[in-house]
């Protein structure tokens, strides 16, 4: 690389580099979003050849999702520190080992252990995935690339559970996770030379508050396992993780650069955003974890009929995120998000009074809204929740960014458990019913941002002390 190629760039990359930094960025998140689902469906087939019982096969998810909640605050505040590009290439390089640990595991133990060190390399992918999209693109196309960005997502999501029956169709198992060691080593040569760098911050890191963090998401993801089967137990768990969480915030009030961004949720748009994307991911979550049992126990389906009528959600999303992100740098996304929430809520709310009679056409008709209504909320709201930070300060706002969705997951699961231990066998419409009223709440959130509630800077100064460029 020469030493233009190291340069800063103030308003994004310019032309064929950004689209081979963008196609960098999809690969890693794509590997990453994969990654997460597609060993649900090989679950049973590790349980037997590893003679492992089914609940305890379940922690080769658990392990990968704790490795991601608990590191993504740090390792984003960390890129504000060494640079957005060496903890994404970090992550990668972490994520390829860990895929090539995985697939020559021979025991359940061993899977499990490198899963969670799968888990900590995608935590460094999407914790500095949205600043990475930021330095990429324009100012004027950021919406557009964040769109993309969606669609990726949406896609990956999408296809995972195909890819991998395809896979367990002429392969075992171990093979799902040796396909992504030749596409992590292209996507490593091809993320070194075409990453943007970006500005450094000379602030240490509060070790101390990163330590505290994982320890509280760690426990507050244990505590949501723990509500499926001791209720008591787990929510005692919760709201010690609770505690941690406001210990840590006020540690880290009036600190600069905290690692929890106390600095940015005081921009009203940013927190309007940060609320609004909780809602919107916890009502996404109870849906699609209702949904295969609403279409199996209450409507009748098999299987592969219930996974059909699940693929219009995320194939209407895809379509329409990239959408939704191209009109977001032009109309307010407070409107765009507004909107969308609102046809999200309606679809939710019309999936519950599905009957037994409804024919095929009835369920693909009201999951297409579902997917167009979020379609037109995710893109322009991440758009927002970066655009509304510094740009010193993306590093937070992409991790933040993640963060929100991932804690609306986990509180939309914890909610399905508690909901499912109540109502029982008629669960299901409770759960749609609740989603739509997350939605609606969500809508509120998004549509306050179009007030006077349009901040768009932290206080303090713009661009403080920086190192040299990474």
């Amino acid at each position: 690389m020469t030493a233009a190629d190291h340069a800063v760039c103030p308003d994004g990359l310019p032309g064929s580099r950004r689209i081979w930094s963008a196609l960098a960025i999809w690969l890693g998140i794509a590997v990453s979003v994969l990654d997460s689902s597609v060993a649900n469906v090989a679950l049973p087939s590790i349980a037997h050849q590893l003679h492992a019982r089914p609940a305890d096969s379940t922690w080769v998810l658990n392990a990968y999702q704790i490795g991601v909640v608990v590191t993504l605050l740090p390792l984003a505040a960390l890129g504000e520190r060494v640079g957005y590009r060496r903890v994404y290439l970090s992550g990668l390089a972490l994520f390829t080992l860990a895929s090539l640990g995985c697939a020559l595991s021979g025991s359940l133990g061993a899977l499990i252990g490198w899963r969670l060190v799968q888990g900590l390399g995608a935590s460094g992918i999407s914790a500095v995935n949205g600043a990475l999209v930021r330095f990429t693109y324009p100012q004027s196309r950021l919406g557009r690339g964040l769109g993309l960005n969606a669609l990726v997502v949406a896609s990956a999501g999408a296809l995972g559970p195909t890819i991998a029956s395809a896979i367990l169709a002429v392969a075992n198992w171990h093979w799902l996770f040796a396909v992504n060691v030749p596409i992590c080593l292209f996507n490593l040569a091809l993320a070194y030379r075409a990453l943007p760098y970006s500005d450094r911050t000379a602030t240490r890191l509060d070790w101390w508050s990163g330590g505290l963090s994982a320890v509280a998401f760690s426990v507050v993801f244990l505590g949501v396992d723990t509500l499926r089967t001791r209720a008591g137990l787990g929510a005692a768990e919760i709201v010690a993780a609770l505690a941690l969480a406001a210990l840590l915030v006020r540690r880290e009030a009036g600190v600069p650069r905290p690692l929890i961004p106390v600095d940015l949720m005081r921009i009203p748009v940013f927190a309007l955003s940060v609320s609004a994307s909780v809602c919107a991911f916890a009502a996404y979550m109870l849906a699609f974890t209702a949904l295969p049992f609403y279409f199996e126990q209450a409507l009748g389906r098999n299987q592969v009929q219930t996974g059909l009528l699940i693929t219009p959600w995320p194939a209407a999303l895809a379509v329409v995120a990239p959408l939704a992100g191209r009109i977001s740098d032009r109309v307010p996304a407070g409107l765009l998000g507004g909107v969308g929430l609102l046809v999200l809520a309606a679809g939710l709310a019309l999936m519950a009074t599905l009957g037994r009679q409804s024919s095929d056409l009835d369920i693909v008709w009201r999951m297409a809204i579902c997917g167009v209504g979020f379609g037109l909320f995710q893109s322009p709201n991440n758009r927002t929740m970066m655009t509304a930070a510094p740009r010193d300060r993306s590093g937070a706002a992409g991790g933040m960014l993640a963060t929100a969705r991932l804690t609306g997951m986990i509180t939309g699961t914890a909610m399905v458990a508690t909901i499912f231990g109540l109502a029982g066998r008629n669960a299901e419409p409770v759960d749609l019913s609740i989603a739509a009223g997350l939605a609606i709440v969500a809508a509120v959130a998004s549509v306050a941002r179009l007030g006077g509630a349009q901040g768009r800077t932290a206080t303090g100064p713009q661009n403080p002390s920086r190192g040299p460029s990474t």
